[in-house]
């Protein structure tokens, strides 16, 4: 009988991550939820130029910023592929991100390094052949960029920011450069700026919920401090701010309004309305996901109703 008994030092193994069960609905389906759908409200930004131009509804324009905003969207995906089929055995060992569909082998890694490399060669050849080559660059560039955020750039201090921040400028230049539009340079401050007022926001927002616990979702967490963090996003409000009110008192290349009132300087308002309230939840530490702020939060989506509306009437010169 003793030669029978289990000891359990002898048969303890060490573990290592496995994939999981892969989840139903087959490779595609893990390939469309690798590509981020709820990240794609980002790349709503390319129309951001066009509308401040005031040429959103010319014709033919919102043709072509949907193609933009498609090519957009594709090399987003690509580098979220990349990105999880290069991260798949680390994913594997954190609590969150085993659930990710390469991460689960719900996708295979070769597959996902397969369709991101696809993307990426498509969206900027497509772009030059249907748009034109300056935003086939600003595609190219993208990708690069991205990717080496990917590789080594999310590990640099600061530097990680700027990334972040330069993507969603280029998403508000691609709009501009498609349709050949001059873009303002208080629009690209207001633009930079604000983005960069929200990706802090949001490292703020995780660096107060990590406090005190071990396993950072970041590894610059444990490098940021709350207090750093917490004046980048004091400063970028304010300069984007500032940039924004400057944007609205140059009148649109000097050409007076001729409405009942002075719309665009009355935007003014509803835009730091808009800033202050995004600060609430940013000093709250609950800004990890800006587009659920601002989708989910009933106060700020009346602000950016009104401030719409405003722009609206001053573009339309009414």
């Amino acid at each position: 009988m003793a030669d029978t008994v289990l000891h359990p030092q002898r048969t303890r193994r060490r573990r290592t991550p496995q994939p999981q069960r892969p989840r139903p609905g087959g490779p595609l389906r893990g390939l469309l939820r690798t590509a981020r759908p709820k990240q794609w409200v980002k790349n709503v930004l390319v129309v951001a130029a066009p509308a401040a131009a005031g040429r959103l509804l010319t014709a033919g324009t919102l043709t072509e910023l949907a193609l933009v905003f498609t090519l957009f969207t594709a090399c987003a995906a690509a580098v979220y592929l990349i990105n999880d089929a290069r991260d798949a055995e680390a994913d594997r060992a954190h609590p969150v991100k085993r659930h990710r569909p390469v991460a689960a082998g719900q996708v295979p890694v070769p597959l996902a390094y397969a369709v991101g490399g696809a993307l990426a060669l498509l969206a900027p050849l497509l772009a030059a052949r249907l748009t034109n080559p300056a935003l086939a660059l600003l595609l190219t560039a993208y990708l690069g960029m991205q990717l080496a955020y990917c590789v080594s750039l999310k590990h640099v201090l600061v530097v990680d920011l700027v990334v972040v921040t330069t993507g969603f400028l280029m998403r508000a230049a691609a709009g501009g450069l498609a349709l050949g539009i001059p873009l303002s340079r208080w629009f690209l401050i207001t633009t930079g700026f604000g983005a960069l007022f929200m990706v802090s926001a949001k490292r703020y927002s995780e660096a107060v919920q990590m406090a005190g616990k071990a396993g950072a979702t970041r590894a610059l967490l444990t490098e940021y401090t709350t207090g750093y963090l917490r004046f980048v996003w004091q400063l970028a409000a304010g300069v984007a701010v500032l940039g924004y009110c400057l944007w609205a008192l140059e009148e649109g290349g000097g050409v007076p309004h001729t409405g009942l009132l002075p719309w665009r300087q009355l935007s003014m308002v509803a835009f730091i309305l808009a800033v202050l309230r995004y600060a609430v939840f940013a000093d709250r530490g609950t800004a990890g996901e800006p587009e659920e702020v601002v989708l989910g939060d009933r106060a700020l989506a009346l602000i950016g109703l009104a401030w719409l509306a405003m722009y609206g009437l001053a573009v339309a010169h009414w």
